[in-house]
């Protein structure tokens, strides 16, 4: 795939693989509105057990937060029209499709040896972007998060990589209906969906969660 022409690429923490060992595997973690890359990399320690080999990379949205003056967003909040959150989310496709590359090629892995996870807006970013990628993604990972432009879906699908959605049932920053639709219309669409729906659980990512991330994963890698 060429590299999109997107300026400066995106930069982040980046974690692993220990030991000097060389990369087989590049874990792409995509952070929440008004957060930063460093806001997710320290999951890497954790799933780093179930991949060793992993390399971790949290990269900053490409924007500067526009509901604060803190952090970093993929795409504009203030406007929330559904024409309006396509564009942002193809505009932030653009730029986490060019750190993909960039991160393959630095690591000399294949073009499919890759997952994507994200929390909040950065699952939106990761939905968007994984399912249209070719080759796509080992797995997307989607924590509270939603799906936008599910309408264009079936036309921009370029790849059969699995998803896992996980939300808090006592979400009040994004409500569970988001990611309800979003498994709904996954599963229209043929697309091989895994759900956690986690009792009293608010906007975030508990344990249960982490594990179920986790095997997920695992399962992704295990043949090469």
């Amino acid at each position: 795939m060429p590299m999109a022409d997107v300026g400066e690429l995106l930069d982040g923490p980046r974690f692993g693989p220990r030991g000097g060992r060389r990369a087989e595997a590049l874990v792409v973690l995509c952070h929440g509105l008004g957060a930063d890359g460093h806001d997710l990399i320290d999951l890497a320690p954790y799933w780093e057990k179930s991949l060793p080999a992993a390399c971790f990379a949290a990269p900053d949205a490409p924007e500067r937060n526009g509901m604060g003056p803190f952090g970093r967003q993929w795409f504009d909040l203030n406007e929330r029209s559904p024409a309006q959150l396509e564009a942002g989310v193809r505009r932030a496709a653009a730029h986490l499709d060019a750190f993909i590359d960039a991160e393959l090629a630095r690591l000399g892995l294949a073009g499919d040896a890759y997952a994507l996870m994200g929390f909040s807006q950065g699952a939106m970013t990761a939905l968007f972007t994984g399912l249209r990628r070719d080759p796509g993604p080992r797995a997307i990972l989607a924590y509270s998060g939603a799906l936008i432009a599910p309408e264009t879906l079936a036309a921009e699908r370029a790849n059969e990589g699995p998803v896992l959605i996980v939300h808090g049932e006592e979400d009040m920053v994004l409500p569970v209906t988001l990611s309800r639709q979003a498994e709904q219309l996954l599963r229209a669409e043929k697309v091989d969906v895994e759900s956690l729906y986690v009792p009293g659980l608010g906007h975030g990512i508990d344990d249960g969660g982490l594990s179920a991330g986790a095997l997920f994963l695992q399962r992704a890698f295990a043949n090469g």
